[in-house]
């Protein structure tokens, strides 16, 4: 087993690394459209409740781990069980959640990053001046349609990912994050002034704000808990990565609190950010993955300075993409650099060039696969109301069994069979207090809360239904007199994660 790795140089760029590791598409393309189609208010509700209650228990256990263990996720916990007195094979979890689980849902996030940068291109180029509901969908339409154009972006994306990850801990990870969270977070609080002047948002607060408690069933009380794993990017094995690198005089409990914050505010900007637009234009919240490809671009197309703005918003979006899919990397770089004794260069590149040919799955599953179900044969012809193509096996995988079942795992491992007094040690508290708290939550409550929405989410939600084409995006009288937008079905793409 090989030594201990790099460290983060100082706190601040552990946190930046940290922050940019759980604010990436999760808060900005996900949450807002995850909202909009779970209830709005009631769902942020639900989700704030599930990262105080769960997300940040299970947060600081990955932290403590990493750092207690000082090696790649599986080698920590193995380490942390032999300390412990248990059986070496808590390790596996360390697999499940980076092998199978990061690299897994960065073949998933390469592909929606990379058409983030294509519309970065397209929005600085005053592409979207003017579009109306049918222009928009029939861009998306192009897009997807062409795979060579969503290969050739993924590939791209990917590249940049392994070259950052390629150049180690300080010379690649810490220099991106510490230059780019800043400017993430100025164009975010930019586009939230821009969308106060611009944009309905009141309405936008009140659709955030005031829960309609009817609305909050099982469903939305699954993809809550699904998106705040998301967001932390727990269950991965990254912030176990992350803790690895992190010195002992870092404090790990405080650090976890300031990124859960962090994380839960970009989330809710995001939303301040895109919600006033869309309702000003009386588009419709509910527009699923496509709500910022197809329809923010009538938004910024039809608004004064939309080619800054919407160029600013893809940018952002962009750097949000880096600076996570820069850690979904990393566990399984340290493990094959420990495990497999080969160079950060050339674990990069063996790790990145998995993803990429595991991504060409989704991309080939919103064009020239679309139409194959692989499990019709089971019965199986959707999942989450999706046609059950590759990418949303894929992803309903990742995001509803590896991420849960390893933090379930996680959790019980630290909870049960970490010695108390080896986390104290490493949280640097007493007995009784904030420990006691958190021993608790991560030993009781978070297993029962993990457990309780897994299984309901393996439960049957009633009988599959027959592919169909999607519905059209809804679209207010008002939007619908610059086109016909009734007469255009959506383009129906895979609800990737």
């Amino acid at each position: 087993m090989a030594g201990a790795h790099e460290q983060w140089s100082s706190r601040l760029a552990f946190i930046f690394a940290a922050v940019g590791s759980a604010v990436g598409l999760g808060n900005i393309w996900r949450f807002p459209y995850m909202a909009g189609e779970n209830g709005g208010a009631a769902f942020v509700l639900v989700y704030i409740g599930f990262i105080a209650v769960v997300g940040l228990p299970v947060l600081i256990a990955e932290l403590t781990v990493g750092r207690r263990g000082k090696l790649s996720p599986t080698n920590s916990i193995r380490k942390l069980s032999e300390e412990s007195g248990s059986s070496s094979k808590w390790g596996w979890i360390g697999h499940l959640a980076s092998l199978t689980g990061g690299l897994g849902l960065l073949s998933l996030y390469s592909v929606i990053a990379g058409w983030v940068l294509a519309y970065i291109i397209k929005t600085a180029t005053a592409t979207f001046v003017g579009v109306d509901a049918a222009g928009a969908q029939a861009m998306v339409g192009a897009y997807v349609g062409s795979p060579g154009t969503m290969v050739f972006w993924h590939f791209i994306f990917i590249s940049l990912t392994v070259f950052v990850v390629a150049r180690g801990i300080n010379a690649g990870l810490e220099k991106v994050v510490t230059y780019l969270m800043p400017i993430l977070f100025l164009l975010l609080l930019v586009l939230v002034g821009y969308a106060m002047a611009a944009g309905n948002f009141l309405e936008a607060l009140s659709y955030l704000f005031t829960p309609d408690f009817s609305k909050i069933n099982g469903t939305v009380l699954l993809n809550a808990i699904g998106q705040a794993f998301f967001s932390l990017s727990l269950g991965l094995g990254t912030m176990i990565a992350y803790g690895a690198y992190l010195p002992k005089s870092i404090s790990i409990h405080r650090s976890a609190a300031l990124i859960a914050l962090a994380d839960t505010g970009v989330a809710l900007l995001a939303g301040l950010a895109i919600f006033p637009l869309v309702f000003a234009f009386g588009l419709s919240p509910s527009s699923g993955p496509t709500l910022i490809f197809e329809v923010l671009p009538i938004a910024f197309g039809q608004m004064p300075g939309g080619v800054v703005f919407g160029t600013m918003f893809f940018v952002l979006l962009g750097i949000a993409a880096i600076t996570s899919s820069i850690s979904m990397l990393e566990p399984a770089v340290s493990w094959f650099e420990e495990k497999q004794g080969i160079t950060r260069v050339g674990a990069a590149i063996f790790g990145g060039t998995l993803a990429f040919v595991v991504g060409l799955l989704t991309v080939f599953s919103s064009n020239e696969w679309q139409s194959i179900i692989p499990l019709a044969s089971l019965g199986v012809v959707e999942i989450n109301g999706n046609p059950a193509t590759y990418a949303e096996i894929i992803s309903f995988i990742v995001s509803n069994l590896i991420m849960p079942v390893a933090s379930l795992m996680l959790a019980i491992f630290v909870g049960w069979y970490v010695s108390r007094d080896h986390l104290r040690d490493e949280l640097d508290l007493p007995e009784g207090g904030i420990f006691e708290l958190w021993h608790v939550s991560i030993k009781y409550v978070a297993p029962v809360a993990i457990g309780v929405i897994l299984v309901w989410g393996l439960m049957p939600q009633g009988e599959g239904l027959p592919v169909e084409e999607a519905a059209p995006v809804e679209i207010s009288e008002e939007a619908q007199s610059t086109s016909d937008a009734s007469e255009i079905q959506e383009i129906s793409i895979s609800s990737t994660e």
